[in-house]
């Protein structure tokens, strides 16, 4: 069986998408301007609202990172390699 997490082009599924990014009010205690307000969902159910500051472009690269990072977290692709649960079990004292 192969795992397509270790198969760089293979499709992953992705658990989070980018719903939209769209021109946002900055709210009285921020400064500056070009204020994009983005959602992303997760399997379509639940989602993640935030504001980041920047042209369009660079707020949507951004999120497109969050999100690839999102989807690899899910797929454990963050976890410590050899990682092993040990269990002490106590010496026979013969």
């Amino acid at each position: 069986m192969v795992d397509a997490r270790n198969c760089p082009n293979t499709e992953l599924p992705q658990s989070y998408e980018i719903v939209s990014v769209e021109k946002a009010k900055p709210t009285p205690e921020t400064e500056g301007s070009d204020w994009y307000g983005y959602v992303i969902s997760y399997e379509g159910a639940d989602s993640i609202q935030g504001y980041r500051q920047g042209s369009r472009t660079a707020v949507t690269t951004a999120i497109e990172e969050i999100v690839a990072q999102l989807n690899k977290r899910h797929l454990g692709q963050f976890s410590k390699p050899g990682r092993v649960h040990l269990v002490l079990t106590p010496k026979n004292k013969s």
